[in-house]
């Protein structure tokens, strides 16, 4: 354990290093904007972007290293123990799978939002080239550290406890509906962030994560999302030609093999204008 303790102190300053970079950099980008007013290229109508600023990024570190320090801790881990007790007492065969549902909720609002015209931030090909950068960082990441840490969940069924999987996805996604919403309503935001509470709140009710389990879970998915909106705009420039019309823009899509647990990406290229 002490072992894989100091691989998960070694990781903790790249994922805040990371998420640091997300919030200093500016993610104003120059692209070719679509003059045509057809519906086709209304659908990909590129949205201005807005730059990023460092204090977002503190609390979700914090949390994460909260989850890091209940290995080494024993006071923070006493807290986990006591948690559960706490919740066991007068919840002991509590247990639902809406859990499995809720953790996709804030992500999926974002497209159903602007399926009734109700526009975020960016356009379709933009919000889902971001939210598969976000799947993929948290996945990699998620899986990783539940490898190195190996901690027994609290049922005692299995040992990938640490962090929560379901909280570090309904996170990722909180953020990324707060992200493209904010400059409409901050309701959306804590909508997204009340789902996903919800759901690392049922994790731990359902006896399958430990608090720090959970907050842990949460300071991940939210750094997943803040790093894709940092890297979105360099992958777009990349493979955008300067010259704007025969520009190619790419879309992103992650996929994942439950044979081999890997995560990849795929990668598709359209034509600007």
């Amino acid at each position: 354990m002490r072992l894989n303790s100091l691989y998960l102190q070694l990781l903790l300053p790249f994922v805040i290093v990371t998420g640091v970079y997300a919030q200093q950099v500016s993610t104003d980008s120059a692209v070719t904007m679509i003059q045509k007013d057809t519906s086709y290229l209304k659908f990909f109508k590129v949205a201005k972007k807005k730059e990023c600023t460092l204090a977002g990024v503190v609390i979700p570190a914090a949390m994460l290293g909260y989850g890091i320090a209940t290995f080494e801790y024993g006071p923070l881990r006493n807290l986990d123990h006591s948690t559960r007790k706490e919740i066991l007492e007068d919840n002991a065969t509590f247990h639902t799978k809406i859990d499995n549902y809720t953790r996709y909720a804030p992500a999926l609002t974002v497209y159903a939002l602007n399926a009734v015209g109700i526009e975020g931030k960016h356009n379709f090909r933009d919000r889902t080239i971001i939210l598969g950068i976000s799947s993929l960082l948290m996945m990699g990441t998620v899986g990783g550290v539940k490898t190195l840490s190996h901690r027994q969940r609290p049922d005692g069924s299995t040992f990938n406890s640490f962090p929560s999987g379901h909280t570090a996805t309904s996170f990722m996604g909180a953020e990324f509906m707060r992200m493209e919403y904010k400059d409409v309503s901050p309701w959306y935001g804590v909508y997204g962030y009340a789902v996903a509470t919800a759901t690392g709140v049922l994790r731990m009710y359902n006896n399958r994560h430990w608090l720090s389990d959970v907050v842990a879970g949460a300071g991940l998915g939210i750094l997943s999302t803040k790093a894709a909106y940092w890297v979105f705009p360099k992958i777009e420039n990349a493979f955008a030609k300067k010259d704007g019309k025969n520009s190619l823009h790419p879309i992103a899509m992650p996929t994942y093999s439950p044979e081999t647990k890997s995560v990849g990406v795929s990668v598709v290229f359209f034509p600007g204008n």
